[in-house]
């Protein structure tokens, strides 16, 4: 199976911060999300693919070749923001854009605009954010691109734009070839749409893999008092008056009391434990 994307040592320094050797790479006709908190170094994972930054070290390959070599025409690049002039109209952003991209196809920019109802006499900045988000996905489907590299594409929507846009997402893979990456911070979106999860906290890569190795490893265990033997196998504890909860790799819960009790990790679940263990806000009491 060939990877659509392939991160190697990436490094990048800035005041304050650090993005530390990052590998990962996402598989062709698949979905990657990428996840962690804020500040954990996403965007500037996704700047350093799209040119917008020079990583200190590493190398990225984008569809088989080189980030820096000439594969925009196959990329559809969305930020958390759409950046067209504000007084532009779709009509004026399809003849400003079209002459870069051989493959464009008026008419199905023109069916997109037709199923968002966007105005195409409107100016853009006479949209909602929603609108926006929908237009820029328009540009980048007409002109048929390969890979989707997506920055917090459903934050700040509605719930059913929201929606609409995880639906064209869909849309997009079935076709053969295509691949997104997209980070978010609504796990909800990951559950739905993801195959697999990159999960990045404090510059640091923390799991690369199948959605379904990301929560199947562990477990939230619930009970009244855990055992001191059992507190280093503990991820992101918690002890309440009343009892504990944690977050537990399955293979490591043999010993726990006989009143605790396990359920299943969500990717909402690994995360939140995960970044109080990061934090170093375990082992507080309540």
């Amino acid at each position: 199976m060939d990877n659509a994307i392939e991160v190697r040592g990436l490094c990048k320094q800035y005041s304050g911060f650090a993005l530390n050797d990052i590998n990962f790479c996402v598989p062709e006709g698949f979905c990657c999300g990428l996840v962690g908190p804020n500040g954990a170094g996403k965007t500037t994972i996704l700047k350093a693919m799209t040119g917008m930054i020079k990583a200190d070290s590493g190398e990225i390959y984008l569809l088989n070749r080189p980030c820096d070599a000439p594969v925009r025409e196959e990329l559809g690049i969305l930020f958390d923001q759409p950046y067209f002039q504000e007084d532009w109209t779709p009509l004026n952003i399809e003849r400003s854009i079209k002459p870069f991209y051989r493959n464009w196809d008026t008419a199905i920019y023109q069916d997109l605009l037709d199923r968002f109802s966007l105005d195409p006499r409107k100016k853009f900045k006479k949209f909602s954010n929603g609108m926006k988000q929908k237009l820029a996905m328009a540009v980048h489907l007409s002109h048929k691109s390969k890979l989707l590299l997506l920055d917090e594409p459903t934050s700040g929507l509605d719930p059913a734009a929201r929606d609409e846009m995880l639906d064209l997402m869909r849309e997009y893979l079935l076709k053969e070839g295509r691949t997104i990456l997209f980070s978010t911070h609504i796990t909800s979106d990951l559950e739905h749409l993801a195959d697999f999860i990159v999960y990045i906290s404090h510059g640091n890569l923390i799991f690369s893999g199948e959605k379904e190795e990301f929560t199947d490893s562990y477990c939230i265990v619930r009970g009244r008092k855990i055992p001191e033997k059992k507190r280093k196998d503990a991820i992101g504890l918690r002890e309440y008056s009343s009892g504990f909860e944690c977050l537990m790799e399955l293979s490591k819960v043999g010993g726990l009391p006989k009143d605790a009790v396990t359920e299943r990790a969500a990717i909402h679940d690994v995360i939140v434990f995960m970044e109080r263990r990061q934090n170093n806000a375990s082992d507080y009491k309540t």
